[in-house]
């Protein structure tokens, strides 16, 4: 009995020993701290706790659907704004406020092959609708539409309040601008009997030469433009039935280093052509219609 006890005993302490070490090597261990709250996890953009974030690994290339998406919206966006990067000088004829200073723009300023007044009234409708406000009307209009196709649009002046500015500054402005194109807007005084439209294009004076030629072509891509756009005739009674005229007497012109040319939209002195620019909608038109010759003779056609 002594010895068989001796045995259980032997082999109870072999049991607690084995119980005790299996313990010891199932002991749990600390867990490994998130990945996605690690500072490496952190340096990726993950804001949130649990957010899976790829490894580098599994992000490629673009797809190229997707690339060709990127490009046809560039494509859309340059067709929509096709004279981004040009520069244009938009010069409403006279000003509010020339007629009550007669000596401010009386006085003589050089235009190149002689001496001119700064500046004149302009004329006006028999019911009294002004040149002045009518090329002003037209003029915001025009910028409205360019600066929509994309371009950087500089007016000779900033209202129809003031006095000038004189021709010599209105040329300048384009000169200083590097402009790509220079329009000087107006309408015409003529006999009442005529009516119609016309461009004016410069003759060659002094330091002009260079862009006499490229003021030609856009006088004849603004009178096919103009005549589409507005339905208005050819002037009946100057430029020869062809509605484009040379001269050299006007200092906006002979002074202007930038393609530059005068637009006479109508005979304000007419019936017919004063009903037409005293209207708000004919005047759209006539905005539009010339932004479309602009259009054309920087080569992007209309917008």
């Amino acid at each position: 009995m002594r010895r068989r006890a001796g045995v259980w005993g032997a082999l109870l302490m072999l049991t607690l020993v084995t119980a005790c070490s299996s313990r010891t090597l199932a002991a749990p261990t600390t867990p490994a701290p998130s990945t996605t709250s690690s500072p490496v996890a952190a340096g990726r953009g993950s804001s949130s706790p649990g957010l899976s974030i790829p490894a580098p690994s599994t992000i490629g290339p673009p797809e190229p659907s997707v690339l060709t998406s990127s490009r046809s919206v560039a494509l859309a966006a340059a067709a929509a704004r096709p004279l981004t990067g040009r520069v244009i000088v938009i010069d409403p004829g006279h000003n509010g406020r020339n007629g009550a200073n007669p000596r401010a723009i009386s006085r003589l300023v050089d235009i190149g092959n002689g001496r001119k007044a700064c500046d004149s009234t302009g004329t006006q409708t028999t019911a009294g609708y002004p040149e002045h406000a009518f090329t002003w009307d037209v003029a915001v209009r025009l910028r409205a539409v360019l600066q929509a196709r994309g371009a950087a649009v500089i007016l000779s002046r900033p209202n129809d309040r003031g006095v000038g500015p004189c021709i010599t500054e209105r040329a300048a402005i384009g000169n200083r601008n590097h402009a790509d194109v220079a329009l000087s807007i107006h309408a015409d005084g003529g006999p009442s009997t005529g009516r119609g439209f016309h461009v004016i294009a410069p003759a060659r004076v002094g330091g002009n030469a260079p862009i006499v030629a490229p003021s030609r072509r856009l006088a004849t891509t603004i009178r096919a433009a103009f005549a589409r756009g507005t339905g208005e005739p050819y002037s009946t009674y100057t430029g020869g039935g062809k509605a484009l005229t040379v001269r050299s007497d006007l200092g906006g012109l002979n002074l202007s280093r930038v393609p530059k040319v005068f637009v006479e939209c109508a005979n304000m002195r007419n019936r017919s052509d004063a009903a037409r620019l005293a209207d708000p909608a004919w005047r759209q038109r006539a905005a539009v219609s010339l932004a479309d010759g602009i259009g054309t003779f920087l080569g992007v056609g209309q917008g």
